[in-house]
C-alpha cells in the first residue's frame, strides 16, 4: 500500500474570475487582434471586471449551530464561510461562468467545506440530510456545463464540498496495473505520484492543470491521449462513494458479469447520485519515446476520411487531431503567419508514444492511411508546438473576453456517415442565432477523439456581441442543442450534462431514461441535497 499526498491545491491556485493559474494568463496576440475586425466588425468596448474584494453578496444562510456541525465533520479550520470563499466556488469556468464573475452583484454557496476522507464525506452527507441543505460537490472547479452552479433548490441552504484535500495515491498495484486515487488529486498530482513508481495515468484533458480525479469520473471526461488511452471510464476498474443513504464500493475483478455494471451509474453522474471518494483506474508504465507528424489536408472531409481510417485500422497514435480551415487559420494567426492565416485548408496533428521501433512503424503506417486521404505530411513542428501548449487554450479565451469578443465552447458525436451533416447543422445554428442577434459570429471544428465507428466534434465560436452577451447567447445555446438532437448527435461528448444541458436530457434518453435516473436518485438521495437540478431538470428530481 502506498499513502502519499499531492499538493492539494487551495483556494489560490485557480483566478478568481478566469481560467487558471493568473500568472500564466496573457495578452491577446497582435496577429490574432488584427485580424479579429476581418471576422468580427467592430468590436464592442468591454466593460470594466469587478474587483473580488468589491462583489456583493449574499449573508450566508447557514446557522451557528450549522457551521458547529460541520465542523464536528470535518475538524476545525476546515469551514469557511468567508466572502472570499465563497465567491470562489460560485460556478465553473464556462463563458457564462465568467461574465457572471464579472459582474458586482453574485450568487454563492453559504460556505465552503473541506473534508479529507471518506468518512469526512459521510459526515458531512449526514449533516445536509439531517438539516435540509444541500451540497454541491466540488473538485477542481473547471466545469463548463453549469455543474457547480450554487443551486439549493427546496432547501435552505447550500454549501460547496471542496475535496481537495481528498487528495494522494493511495495504493499501486505494480502487477495488475491498477492504481487508488483519492477524488480530489488533480491532474498533476496524479502523474507526479505515479510517475515516481514508473507509471502514468496518460488522461490529459484541456484541464489537466487543475481538474480531478474525481471529477474525471463524474463527468466522463475524455483526454487528448484519448486515441491511444482511451476516455476516462474506460479507464476505471472501481469506485468507492458516499451517498446520502449509504456508502458503496464498486469494482471486485475485471470482466465481471455479475448484474448490470453499477460503476456505470457513477461515471457521468456529477455528483447528483453520491460523492465519489476514490476511484481505482488502468495505469501503464511511462512511455519510453514520443514522435510527432503534422499533416495538411485540402479540407475538413478529406481530413475527417483521413482520421476514420486511422480509427477503423486500429493501433494508431496516442493523440490524433483534426482542425478544420477555420481553426487552422486563427492557430496560423496565434504565431505571426496571418497571411497564412487567411488561405484555406485544414491540419492535422499526430503524436506518438511508445517503444521507439513500435512507434515509427505504428508513424509509418498512420502516414500511408493519410496520405491515400488526401494529406501532405507538413513535418514535426506544428505537432510538437500543439503539445507545448495544448492546456493554454482557455487562457486564449480570457484574453478575447478581456478586449470585447464573445467565446464560447460546445462539442458533440456522431458516427462517421453523420460527422459532416451534424458539423454543418451545428455551424448553421451558431451563425444563424448570432445574425438574429445582430452578431457577427466565426466557427471553428476539430475533432480529437476517434471511435470505429464514429467521433468527435469541438466547436468553439467568436461572436461580436454589442448587446448582454448572456441575453445573446442563451438563445442561441438553445437553438444549437435542438439543433444536435435533431442532427442526430449527443448533447455531450466529454463536457457532461450539469445544468446547462439538463432541458435536452430527456430528447436524448427518453422518458424511460428519465425515471431510471429519478429513481436511482429517489433512492440514494431522497431529500435531494446533492446538486439540486444538474443533469436531471429540479422539477424532476423530487
Amino acid at each position: 500500500m502506498v499513502h502519499e499526498s499531492g499538493s492539494g491545491a487551495e483556494d489560490g491556485a485557480m483566478r478568481w474570475n478566469g481560467w487558471g493559474d493568473p500568472d500564466r494568463a496573457k495578452d491577446l496576440p497582435r496577429a490574432v487582434r488584427a485580424l479579429l475586425p476581418l471576422l468580427l466588425g467592430r468590436i464592442r468596448r468591454p466593460e470594466v471586471p469587478v474587483e473580488l474584494s468589491a462583489v456583493q453578496i449574499a449573508t450566508s444562510a447557514l446557522t451557528e449551530s450549522d457551521l458547529a456541525a460541520f465542523h464536528d465533520a470535518v475538524g476545525p479550520g476546515h469551514v469557511d464561510p468567508s466572502a472570499e470563499a465563497r465567491i470562489r466556488h460560485a460556478g465553473g469556468r464556462s463563458t457564462p461562468d465568467l461574465l457572471r464573475r464579472r459582474a458586482r452583484h453574485q450568487r454563492v454557496p453559504d460556505a465552503v467545506v473541506r473534508p479529507a476522507s471518506h468518512d469526512e464525506v459521510r459526515a458531512c452527507l449526514d449533516v445536509a440530510m439531517d438539516r435540509g441543505i444541500a451540497i454541491i460537490p466540488f473538485g477542481g472547479g473547471t466545469s463548463v456545463v453549469g455543474a457547480l452552479d450554487p443551486e439549493r433548490g427546496p432547501h435552505r441552504a447550500v454549501i460547496s464540498l471542496d475535496l481537495r484535500r481528498l487528495s494522494g495515491l493511495v495504493s499501486l498495484d505494480a502487477v495488475s496495473g491498477e492504481a487508488v486515487l483519492a477524488s480530489g488529486t488533480t491532474g498533476p498530482d496524479a502523474e507526479s505520484l505515479l510517475s515516481a513508481q514508473g507509471y502514468e495515468l496518460g488522461h490529459f484533458p484541456q484541464s489537466f492543470r487543475h481538474a480531478t480525479i474525481g471529477g474525471f469520473a463524474a463527468a466522463r471526461s475524455s483526454g487528448q491521449n484519448s486515441a491511444g488511452n482511451g476516455r476516462f471510464d474506460t479507464m476505471v476498474t472501481g469506485i468507492r462513494v458516499a451517498t446520502p443513504t449509504g456508502d458503496i464500493e464498486l469494482g471486485r475483478s475485471p470482466g465481471s458479469a455479475a448484474g448490470p455494471d453499477l460503476i456505470r451509474v457513477f461515471l457521468g453522474s456529477e455528483g447528483i447520485f453520491g460523492v465519489i471518494t476514490e476511484v481505482r483506474v488502468r495505469v501503464h508504465p511511462v512511455p519510453r519515446e514520443r514522435m510527432f507528424e503534422s499533416w495538411s489536408f485540402p479540407d475538413f472531409a478529406s481530413g475527417a476520411e483521413g482520421l476514420r481510417r486511422v480509427a477503423q485500422e486500429g493501433n494508431g497514435p496516442t493523440v490524433i487531431r483534426l482542425s478544420d480551415e477555420a481553426e487552422t487559420a486563427v492557430s496560423l494567426a496565434q504565431v505571426g503567419r496571418i497571411g497564412k492565416a487567411l488561405t484555406k485548408g485544414a491540419s492535422v496533428v499526430t503524436v506518438y508514444e511508445g517503444e521507439n521501433a513500435g512507434i515509427a512503424e505504428r508513424r509509418a503506417r498512420v502516414g500511408a492511411l493519410l496520405a491515400a486521404a488526401g494529406g501532405a505530411s507538413a513535418g514535426e513542428g506544428a505537432a510538437e508546438e500543439w503539445l507545448k501548449s495544448r492546456f493554454d487554450g482557455p487562457y486564449l479565451r480570457d484574453s478575447l473576453l478581456d478586449a470585447g469578443v464573445f467565446c464560447e465552447t460546445l462539442e458533440t458525436a456522431t458516427t462517421w456517415s453523420n460527422l459532416t451533416g451534424l458539423r454543418a447543422a451545428v455551424e448553421s445554428a451558431l451563425k444563424d442565432g448570432f445574425s438574429v442577434a445582430g452578431a457577427k459570429s466565426y466557427v471553428m471544428c476539430h475533432v480529437s477523439h476517434i471511435y470505429p465507428t464514429g467521433a468527435s466534434l469541438y466547436f468553439t465560436v467568436l461572436a461580436g456581441i454589442r448587446a448582454d452577451p448572456l441575453e445573446v447567447w442563451w438563445p442561441v445555446k438553445a437553438r444549437v442543442n435542438d439543433a444536435i438532437l435533431a442532427a442526430g448527435g449527443t448533447i455531450s461528448h466529454h463536457h457532461a450534462v450539469g445544468r446547462d444541458h439538463a432541458p435536452w436530457l430527456r430528447e436524448e434518453i427518453g422518458d424511460t431514461g428519465i425515471r431510471i435516473l429519478s429513481a436511482i436518485k429517489r433512492e440514494l438521495d431522497p431529500r435531494g441535497i446533492l446538486n439540486p437540478g444538474a443533469v436531471i431538470p429540479l422539477e424532476r428530481t423530487h
